[in-house]
């Protein structure tokens, strides 16, 4: 059995089956309200015809007893005129009964004239309506007998509050039927043409509303075959619209991930080269007796600070994978004064070298703060390492820490070489190394990365500060309970 899959196909089955049932439901109760109007505007008609008839046989038994002065024999005639033009007008068979059941002759000529009048003729029926019209009683509806739908009206004739006799007057239905036919037709065809202009819009609706759906599943199978340049347009619905900018967006993001990830490998494939080639060339070198065994040690030496880099990277990539994965941070609140001095402590020697000036801006006092305590002082090391680093021989580092209401920030200054402002949206992008500013030298270009990252896991903020000469980083901490004592 067949069974829809697409969305258009589904839209399009589900709108012809509600349009046909609404269209056939319209078309039903247009059909039964019109034949029931023709119905009761017969019924109606011919109460006035058997009215007209019932007043005619009063006139005539008067004047057949000599009370009403006329002529019985033109009130005859009048009479069968007058049931003639019924069946002529109407195609209805009538007859006149009195109390003692005596039936009218033009009845009967009816009878003989027109032989398929006697197959509707049931006896039985007649008789039980004339018998409760002689009563009384007053019949005026609409059945289905053996013979088809028919129509029936009875009215007792009466004079001076006496019954008389009874008009009884049947006709089938298929008189009624015929005369409001060609409506039915005119109505049918009406409904067909709603139904198929209907059909034509609700298929121009589904296919403009699903039109957009294929195409982006078309556009998502580029994406599946790597062509991040896909985009689709959102014509239609809001929703559409919405889908559509969504989608955008989500191929505009993958095109960023993949480039991102393609210069990823990229880099991470020649800061792993350089290291590596050099130690092959100088051990090679040293082996093969290239270099003289007076400069071995030295080259030695370049050896042993290229491993130590190569380690540095390593460590620092895992470091910056652990944290993209979701590393948990073990918060503790401890002393942010005093995990600076401990990092510096560190870096005396790399200072010593250099000639470089150091002074810290904060109060002896304890500066409690909430925050994971090893990644901070690997946020410290970073920015003072980039200090060392990009400050000239002689230059001066500033550490400065300042409470707000509900955070600390840490600033580290320099007077160095500083940053272009070209430079500055992309100094926390992993491998980015503004060569033009920066000594060309032993960096990785993961420490930013790394310590934005940190940052971001603490839901806090670091930053680069405009100033005219070196260069100002700035990160915040929450303050632990207590803060400053």
């Amino acid at each position: 059995m067949f069974a829809p899959r697409t969305i258009f196909s589904r839209l399009m089955l589900t709108g012809f089956v509600v349009i046909f049932l609404c269209v056939g439901l319209l078309f039903g109760i247009s059909y039964l309200s019109i034949r029931d109007n023709e119905i009761n505007a017969r019924l109606a008609a011919l109460t006035t015809q058997a009215q007209d008839i019932a007043d005619l046989a009063v006139q005539r038994a008067l004047s057949e007893r000599r009370l009403y002065f006329g002529d019985a024999e033109a009130l005859r005639t009048l009479l069968e005129k007058k049931l003639r033009s019924l069946y002529e007008v109407y195609d209805a068979y009538s007859l006149i009964v009195d109390t003692k059941g005596n039936v009218t002759s033009y009845f009967l000529s009816i009878i003989q004239e027109h032989q398929e009048l006697a197959s509707n003729f049931d006896s039985t029926l007649i008789t039980e309506n004339l018998l409760r019209v002689l009563n009384g009683e007053t019949i005026s509806n609409y059945y289905r007998s053996s013979q088809g739908p028919m129509l029936t009206v009875a009215i007792p004739i009466q004079f001076s509050s006496r019954t008389i006799g009874a008009v009884y007057i049947q006709t089938a239905a298929q008189s009624i039927q015929a005369s409001f036919l060609p409506l039915a037709w005119r109505i049918g065809v009406g409904a067909a043409i709603i139904y198929a202009v209907t059909v034509l819009g609700f298929w121009f609706i589904s296919k403009r509303l699903t039109s957009p759906l294929q195409n982006m599943a078309l556009a998502a199978k580029s994406l599946a075959r790597g062509e991040f340049q896909v985009e689709i347009k959102g014509e239609g619905t809001t929703e559409i619209e919405d889908m559509a900018l969504a989608f955008n967006s989500m191929a505009q993001s993958l095109s960023v991930v993949e480039q991102t990830r393609k210069d990823f490998i990229a880099n991470i494939s020649h800061e792993l080269s350089s290291p590596i080639t050099s130690i092959h060339g100088f051990v090679e070198g040293i082996l093969d007796g290239t270099i003289p065994e007076d400069e071995q040690k030295k080259h030695l030496t370049i050896v042993k600070n290229e491993s130590i880099r190569l380690n540095t990277l390593v460590r620092q990539l895992l470091d910056l994978s652990k944290m993209e994965s979701g590393q948990t941070l073990h918060k503790t609140t401890f002393d942010i004064h005093e995990c600076i001095r401990r990092v510096i402590i560190t870096k005396i020697n790399a200072l010593e070298q250099k000639s470089l000036g150091l002074s810290l801006d904060f109060d002896e006092k304890p500066l409690y703060v909430f925050a994971d305590q090893d990644s901070i002082e690997q946020v410290l090391i970073n920015l003072i390492d980039n200090a060392i680093k990009y400050t000239p021989d002689n230059g001066e580092i500033h550490i400065q820490t300042k409470t707000l209401d509900t955070h600390a920030e840490i600033t580290v200054r320099d007077n160095g070489i500083g940053i272009l402002s070209e430079d500055a949206p992309h100094i926390f992008d992993r491998f980015y190394m503004a060569e033009k500013a920066h000594t060309s030298g032993a960096g990785t270009g993961l420490g930013l990365a790394i310590s934005k990252k940190i940052i971001d896991n603490h839901q806090q903020n670091i930053y680069l500060l405009e100033q005219s000469q070196g260069t100002a980083m700035r990160f915040t901490l929450a303050l632990a309970k207590g803060g400053i004592q």
